[in-house]
């Protein structure tokens, strides 16, 4: 077993136990109801520093994205290469099985044949036979001015329906302004805008693309995208865990 291995695996084997603190129950009846749920102090502070201080390192990326030339908005994000961080490749195998629980409930109150395994590395193989072998964790830098328009991160015919983002910045003290914002539109109705408060180390779990809600005729979908606010003032760091690779 190389030294590379051992660290990948302890890594996994500390985010289970951290994941596994939570109150899985309480965070699905949130993301059924609201479309996103808080999970409180996921990271250290001191482990947002380090992924945080990757961003100036170009070997631990595939690519560079300036939102404004694609008309994103403004800022920039850097996808992580393969293999990722073990601290972020650990979260994202011990946070999918919680989150495919969730989205294969979801699916099935949808009407959708679509079922995930209950294992990432199963949901990744059928990644892979699509076509979809690109790495889409990501590291995102803010600076006064920026902000990311809404959005929806599917990347390919095979899109996991959950994501998780971590901000790895502190509200007013690295940063003021910049809150994570999702809208749902519903049909025949106005779209519905949820402000999500988040601390340094705090991740929000939210729907990608649809989730279902219960009306008077049964289950139905509804539309959901998510984005970033105007930074007033500083500088922020969030990390995002996609589960599904690109292609």
């Amino acid at each position: 077993m190389t030294i590379d291995s051992i660290g990948a695996k302890a890594a996994v084997k500390s985010a289970e136990l951290r994941v596994a603190g939570y109150d899985w129950r309480t965070l699905a009846d949130e993301l059924g109801g609201y479309g996103c749920a808080v999970m409180e102090k996921l990271l250290t502070p001191q482990e947002c520093r380090q992924i945080a201080e990757l961003y100036s390192d170009e070997s631990h990326f595939r690519s560079h994205v300036h939102m404004a030339r694609h008309g994103f908005g403004k800022g920039e994000y850097r996808y992580f290469r393969y293999p990722l961080p073990d601290l972020i490749g650990g979260l994202r195998t011990a946070l999918y099985p919680r989150l495919a629980a969730v989205a294969n409930d979801w699916n099935e109150r949808m009407g959708i044949a679509q079922r995930y395994p209950d294992e990432h590395a199963a949901f990744l193989r059928q990644c892979h036979e699509q076509g979809q072998t690109r790495p889409t964790p990501l590291l995102l830098q803010y600076v006064s001015g920026d902000f990311n328009c809404l959005h929806q991160d599917l990347y390919g015919d095979l899109a996991f329906p959950l994501q998780v983002a971590i901000l790895l910045s502190e509200p007013g003290k690295d940063f003021t302004g910049g809150e994570f914002v999702l809208t749902e539109q519903r049909p025949r109705m106005q779209s519905r805008a949820e402000v999500v408060p988040l601390r340094q180390g705090d991740a929000v779990a939210f729907a990608v693309h649809n989730r279902p809600v219960q009306g008077t005729r049964g289950n139905y979908r509804v539309n959901l995208r998510h984005g970033v606010s105007r930074l007033r003032s500083g500088m922020r760091h969030t990390v995002g865990i996609i589960f599904h690779d690109a292609k």
